[in-house]
């Protein structure tokens, strides 16, 4: 008979084990799940139930394995609450906006900075990008900056141009570039990080521990949607690394960290320059407590479909002249990529065109056949036009992928109608052809591009339904429990930590997520409606929706 700390009695468990076993109850001891029995209640003989353990009976209610979301930036997301939305809704126009923006000046002093985000030139009633002139009306005295809601470009006033030193006579950076009004003069328009991130730095920064509170804010809503492990999918400075590291040492962060760290911190005479891939995670892990671990080594090989920088094979529906650009030059990608590779990191890398997709496969090619490794899990992030036989040599080369499925309901009207067109706007996140090339995937928020949540993301990869009510692609939709696994077992799997999460099994972690309704039992269009009831990281709760019983 062994002592328990936690049990759970009169559960529907979906344990997400090979077999797709269910139970009715669970228990932990020591964080770790130490017995699954089928009945409500175990055999009285098996467990030991003394006053110090908690009882938890669901009545019913669903008990699975704590999502995993292998992809967003909560970091980026916590630093954005007190900036100005700029999406739509909840505004219908760039009136709307300049009315904000406008109201934020009267209440801002003079000279300091206005920040505003999710801005989308395709929902707003102009259907265009905001202009420099417009934020000058709008803010004349306030250096103004603006994130589109694919993060890959931003708005600029003239007072922030200035402050950031940018001129009409600049010239472009190597990847991305500066809008230009027929005259050659600066609009205010900046296409990719190259352009906007001399805009972004002189913004006065905040505190470290205003961060670290900021963060564990964030911390709480991804608590609230079940997830137990999350991975940050762009740490770009020593700053931002020391902020996820002290908010896990403190607590503020209970979930358990991955972090994917860009490369030009991994190159010659940056920080971490000779350290090897087991050295940064040991040092990750040290300076964390234990809770963050080094995910990979990012990079980016394209932008943003929707802001027309995603690197394409064939032409734009809406500019049969325009394709978008590659980041990175084939040859100095493979190099860097390969470096990398030797050095033992898994080498994550953002692709949304598909000529950015074949770009990268063939640079993970170029370094597995330098330097085999078998299980390197190298990954592909978002994978929006991969075509079939992008996804067949991704499954032939052991190469993951990370799908952003929320594409489907909040670009894919207008994928098919303006960027992509309807044949190519079908495939986007093409996750039956995945399944078919025994290919390992996952799916993920991208939050703050789409809002966070796991079982909004099953949603999208079981119907397709796009924000105006159609279905999209209907033959790359997949079962539920499959969707489910992409977001638990299978990015245990892709974090490589199969062996101690991803599914309820006496050994594992005691992570888990209680839903109020089965996901698999209820219509699968009300799988995004199923309410989140309490979360559980190693046996400890840290989430609880009012309602949840006890005893």
């Amino acid at each position: 008979m062994q002592e328990v700390d936690l049990l759970f009695t009169n559960a529907n468990v979906l344990t997400m084990d090979d077999a797709n076993s269910r139970a009715g109850s669970v228990a932990v001891s020591d964080g770790v799940i130490a017995g699954i029995w089928n009945d409500p209640e175990p055999p009285k003989h098996e467990v030991d139930i003394t006053k110090n353990t908690v009882v938890i009976n669901l009545h019913g209610a669903t008990l699975l394995p704590g999502f995993i979301d292998t992809h967003n930036h909560i970091l980026m997301y916590a630093l954005m609450a007190d900036k100005i939305n700029c999406g739509t809704p909840p505004n219908h126009s760039i009136t709307d906006i300049l009315s904000a923006i406008r109201q934020r000046a009267q209440e801002t002093v003079d000279g300091d900075w206005i920040e505003g985000y999710g801005f989308d030139d395709t929902l707003v009633e102009e259907k265009r990008h905001i202009l420099r002139r417009e934020l000058d009306d709008a803010a004349p005295n306030n250096p103004v900056f603006i994130r589109h809601i694919s993060g890959h470009l931003g708005y600029a006033n003239s007072l922030a141009l200035e402050y950031a030193g940018l001129h009409d006579d600049i010239s472009d950076p190597k990847s991305g570039h500066f809008g230009r009004d027929e005259d050659g003069h600066l609009n205010g328009v900046l296409y990719e990080y190259d352009a906007t991130d001399p805009v972004s730095q002189p913004i006065p920064d905040k505190t470290i521990d205003k961060k670290v509170d900021d963060l564990g804010k964030a911390a709480k809503e991804y608590l609230a949607h079940g997830i137990t492990t999350n991975s940050d999918a762009k740490v770009s400075n020593l700053n931002e690394l020391d902020v996820h590291l002290k908010a896990a040492r403190q607590g503020l962060n209970p979930m358990r960290t991955r972090l994917m760290v860009m490369h030009n911190l991994l190159s010659d005479g940056a920080p971490f320059g000779n350290y090897s891939a087991n050295q940064l995670n040991q040092e990750i892990q040290d300076n964390s407590g234990g809770l963050a671990t080094l995910d990979s080594a990012k990079m980016f090989q394209d932008g943003s479909i929707q802001g027309l920088t995603g690197a394409l094979r064939s032409p734009y529906y809406n500019d049969a002249k325009h394709y978008g650009d590659l980041i990175h030059d084939q040859e100095s990608f493979q190099e860097e990529v390969l470096d990398l590779h030797q050095r033992g990191y898994r080498v994550t890398t953002h692709g949304n065109g598909d000529r950015a997709i074949g770009s990268i496969i063939d640079a993970y090619d170029y370094a597995l056949e330098k330097h085999p490794k078998i299980g390197h899990k190298h990954r592909i992030e978002h994978v929006q036009s991969g075509t079939p036989e992008d996804i067949r040599r991704m499954g032939m080369l052991g190469i993951a992928g990370s799908f952003f499925i929320n594409h489907v309901y909040y670009w894919g009207d207008r994928h098919e109608s303006i960027f992509l067109g309807p044949e190519r706007a079908r495939r986007i996140s093409p996750l039956a052809d995945a399944i078919d090339q025994n290919l390992l995937f996952t799916l993920h928020s991208d939050c703050p591009v789409t809002p966070i949540s796991p079982l909004f993301s099953v949603w999208a990869a079981v119907n397709r339904v796009t924000r105006d009510g159609n279905i999209l692609g209907p033959e790359q939709r997949i079962d539920v429990m499959t969707a489910l696994k992409s977001m638990t077992i299978y990015g245990a799997q892709l974090n490589f930590e199969e062996e101690q999460s991803g599914s309820i099994e006496v050994g594992k972690q005691a992570d888990f997520a209680v839903l109020d309704k089965d996901p698999t039992a209820v219509d699968p269009i009300a799988i995004k409606d199923i309410s989140v009831q309490g979360t559980f990281i190693g046996g400890k709760q840290v989430y609880e929706k009012k309602g949840l019983a006890t005893g």
